[in-house]
């Protein structure tokens, strides 16, 4: 497959940097929000049809270089037993693990409820266009555990999976270690089933020290990451607000690293081992702004790509819902046709 996205990857120089979005597929795509009229998310994800037109939709709607599965980080927990249900509000746990002595205990992996993700892989295969690649990914373990612990909070700082940490460390390395090897699972899955390249999403780094991160649920990474790389896959990690804990990213956990917005993309490759390359950074609300100012913002990131050519171009983090879709198309319309050397 003769790709810019993968071939950036593999480190081939490129004329410019490949583009594409997290929560690319959804809200800020006028189709898909007729689809959502007709179907629920449950619905979209569960059949392998509707699920391979959301996953592609964003090539033709706005032109960009790959595509990610379109599927939901709780789907682990889910296949461990837990109760989840997609409400009009987002997804939620009937049952958190919060207030359960032995939490490990209560889980019941079931690697037969993905199955389903494996169809829409294929689906996608059949009808992509010859270009594009496919990245399938699933959640990190942090992210992971705070929401089967918690449950889906309020609070974007989970302060009872927090506190779950620190109370319970033992068992939280048994929650830790069953999240990765279902995730193991999941991501070998989805490679045999055809995808290109694999993202883990650690939303919520930001949440604990570095040094507990680094304790608890970098080995799980690293061996998530293992599992992905031995076949060959590109394994990008997208540690949201690790901050300088950016410095312990090395070639043995990730090939590209994703960087939120809260970091210049010039101080993250100063931190970031050399070897590993840089996926982002433009901050979504930047994206509320007019086009002129736009397109400003992204004349800045031009001197970065002649000097870093191991670059892909992504926001921060996922588009926000209300985005206007005209100014996400021309993001990707500005990238690809500006002249990246001059």
């Amino acid at each position: 497959m003769q790709s810019i996205f993968l071939d950036t990857l593999q480190g081939k120089t490129t004329e410019r940097p490949p583009v594409w979005f997290m929560r690319q597929a959804g809200r800020v795509l006028p189709n898909y929000n007729q689809l959502k009229e007709r179907y629920t998310f449950r619905e979209l994800m569960d059949d392998a049809k509707l699920a391979a037109e959301v996953t592609l939709m964003p090539i033709s709607d706005l032109g960009v270089d790959a595509a990610i599965l379109f599927s939901d980080i709780l789907v682990i927990p889910n296949a461990m037993g837990m109760e989840l249900e997609f409400t009009d509000h987002g997804p939620v746990f009937n049952k958190p693990l919060k207030g359960i002595t032995n939490p490990a205990d209560h889980l019941n992996p079931d690697p037969s409820k993905l199955e389903y993700i494996y169809k829409a892989i294929e689906e996608i295969i059949r009808q992509r266009p010859s270009n594009i690649p496919l990245i399938g990914f699933c959640g990190a373990p942090l992210t992971t555990l705070c929401y089967m612990v918690q449950g889906i909070s309020s609070n974007p700082n989970f302060p009872e999976a927090v506190k779950f940490l620190f109370q319970y460390k033992k068992e939280a390395k048994r929650l830790i270690d069953a999240i990765a090897d279902l995730s193991v699972v999941y991501a070998k899955k989805q490679i045999e089933h055809g995808i290109d390249a694999f993202q883990l999403f650690e939303t919520h780094a930001n949440l604990i020290p570095v040094e507990l991160y680094q304790e608890l649920f970098m080995p799980a990474v690293i061996k998530i990451s293992k599992a992905v790389r031995e076949t060959g896959t590109p394994f990008i990690f997208f540690p949201k607000g690790l901050g300088t804990g950016l410095r312990y990213v090395t070639p043995e956990i990730a090939d590209f690293v994703s960087i939120d917005w809260q970091m210049p993309i010039q101080h993250a490759r100063e931190l970031v081992h050399p070897e590993v390359g840089l996926q982002g950074n433009l901050d979504p609300r930047m994206l509320y702004a007019s086009q002129e100012e736009i397109a400003i913002e992204l004349e800045k990131f031009k001197p970065f790509f002649r000097e870093n050519p191991r670059w892909i171009f992504n926001l921060g983090h996922g588009f926000l819902p209300d985005i206007p879709y005209e100014n996400a198309k021309f993001v990707v319309d500005w990238i690809k046709s500006t002249n990246w050397q001059e």
